[in-house]
């Protein structure tokens, strides 16, 4: 069972981390990224899931990128976003490694 309640505080520390001492801008294109936790992961079926829920993919056969955006750049959308992107990639073994503001 994925623990999703320190996951969300996670998100929120890093968010509090991030906008410390520098002016966030309103929205952003934010990138969740997610490792697998297999070699033989099903690269195509997780981004063609993340894709048909809005999610924009990449991925260096290592880590998962899963873009979405400009979305308001405030704790509880980047954690709206991440937890659905969470659940359409825990079924196909990944597991999330953290977000950040595009550049």
């Amino acid at each position: 069972m994925h623990d999703y309640r320190t996951q969300r505080a996670d998100t929120f520390e890093t968010f509090r981390l991030v906008s410390k001492g520098v002016r966030v801008p309103p929205t952003a294109v934010v990138v969740f990224q997610f490792v697998a936790e297999d070699t033989d992961t099903d690269w195509k079926g997780v981004e063609k899931a993340l894709r048909a829920k809005g999610y924009k993919t990449y991925n260096d056969g290592t880590v998962l990128e899963a873009r979405v955006g400009p979305i308001a750049v405030n704790p509880e959308t980047i954690w709206d976003w991440e937890r659905r992107a969470t659940e359409i990639v825990l079924p196909f073994n990944f597991w999330p490694d953290g977000w950040e503001l595009a550049d």
